[in-house]
């Protein structure tokens, strides 16, 4: 009955971890969820009014698929502003949240066989996108600096129908980490040698709490052959569905051309809201908000995490973004181990799923942008409790 794509296609475990989640006694580190308390609702109330006051018509119309003229301006000139890349409008498709574009690559680079380079690990979500397409994936070893390079070289040279490599170099889904410079610039060196393009996918990379901005592979890109995915998801309101897809001509009229395919464009409306709160409020500032709060909870969930996990219990220290990995003892398997904290409600994504070919049972993510500051005080002692039980059967 179905076709034989669907054979590859697993049920999101994120999804069915936040399904559970929705109890409001359990204390959720599991989705990659906005705080939404930091919300601009007053302001999207006048917003939404302003838009229907002024261009009711038009934003309740069908649309261009390239997307909102204005918005796609906006978003030229702040990537020229805050990440150095020289691009125009002309640069830009709008899509429905980056997690779209991820699809739409499919659609657009992979044949069932070919290959895609990703991180170990890499973001589930583009795995369960890409996977509809029959790809195989060869995971590049990465370590706190990004993915390793002279291995990365190895497996190009040693590997054939590589067709598109993915990353996300700024505080990284699920680890977030960030690439060094010296990475980066050597990361680039290598895809202008063998040409490969690459999906850069950057939905955190205004989200830097501390240290200095470094540049986005798109700003190294001397040949066109990087393509730069965002999103105001985390940097303004998730629920409406607005990111962008920045890249060389050749590659955005494909992507175009397959987008009417899948839903002619993205919603005119919300474009038109965002577009008018950037014109008539500070986004930036809004930003600004955003990063004060979360870096907060992170620096909270860390110091907790320092006073009650057990010293074998490893985990990163991200710069931004939403999100830091745990490395288990190789004892201790998250899946079995997030059974027992739902008993004490709380929750966490194990991290085996962000391993595209699997293996890696002793690790897990934990989201810190959306519980208050209590609740993550109280989530990590419930966590700590339940990994020092299982150490201790082991031991």
């Amino acid at each position: 009955m179905f076709a034989k794509r669907m054979e590859s296609l697993k049920v999101s475990a994120i999804r069915e971890i936040l399904k559970i989640t929705v109890n409001p006694e359990i204390i959720s580190f599991a989705g990659g969820l906005p705080a939404p308390e930091l919300f601009p609702i007053e302001e999207m109330k006048r917003v939404a009014m302003a838009v229907l006051n002024d261009s009711g018509s038009e934003a309740l119309q069908y649309s261009m698929t390239e997307g909102f003229l204005p918005l796609r301006k906006q978003i030229a000139d702040r990537m020229k502003d805050k990440l150095n890349i020289d691009l125009t409008y002309e640069n830009i498709q709008i899509i429905s949240g980056s997690q779209q574009g991820l699809d739409l690559s499919g659609k657009l680079f992979i044949d069932e066989g070919d290959v895609i380079l990703c991180e170990s690990p890499t973001y589930l979500a583009a795995i369960s996108a890409f996977k509809a397409y029959g790809p195989k994936f060869i995971e590049v070893p990465t370590d706190d600096d990004g993915m390793i390079i002279s291995e990365l070289e190895k497996i190009i040279t040693k590997t054939s129908k590589v067709k598109l490599i993915y990353v996300i170099p700024d505080f990284q889904n699920p680890t977030g980490r960030t690439w060094s410079l010296k990475r980066r610039q050597q990361f680039m060196e290598l895809i202008n040698r063998y040409e490969i393009p690459v999906i850069e996918d950057n939905p955190y990379g205004e989200l830097r709490f501390e240290g200095e901005r470094l540049p986005a592979l798109k700003s190294l890109d001397s040949k066109g052959l990087v393509i730069f995915f965002s999103t105001f998801s985390k940097i303004f309101c998730p629920g409406l569905r607005v990111g962008w897809i920045a890249a060389d001509k050749k590659f955005l009229e494909k992507y175009t051309l397959i987008k009417q395919g899948t839903d002619l464009h993205t919603s005119s409306i919300s474009q038109q809201e965002i577009s008018k709160f950037i014109e008539l409020y500070d986004l930036d500032a809004n930003i600004e908000k955003i990063k004060s709060v979360y870096k907060q909870r992170r620096d909270i969930m860390i110091e907790t995490m320092k006073k009650e996990f057990p010293p074998e219990v490893n985990y990163t220290y991200p710069q931004g973004g939403l999100f830091l990995w745990v490395e288990l003892p190789s004892h201790i398997k998250a899946e079995a181990l997030l059974l027992t904290c739902l008993e004490h409600k709380v929750a966490f994504v194990p991290g085996d799923s962000f391993f595209p070919n699997g293996g890696v049972e002793n690790t897990l993510r934990l989201n810190y942008s959306n519980m208050p500051e209590e609740r993550i005080v109280e989530g990590i002692k419930r966590l700590a409790k339940v990994i020092k039980e299982y150490n201790r059967i082991k031991a």
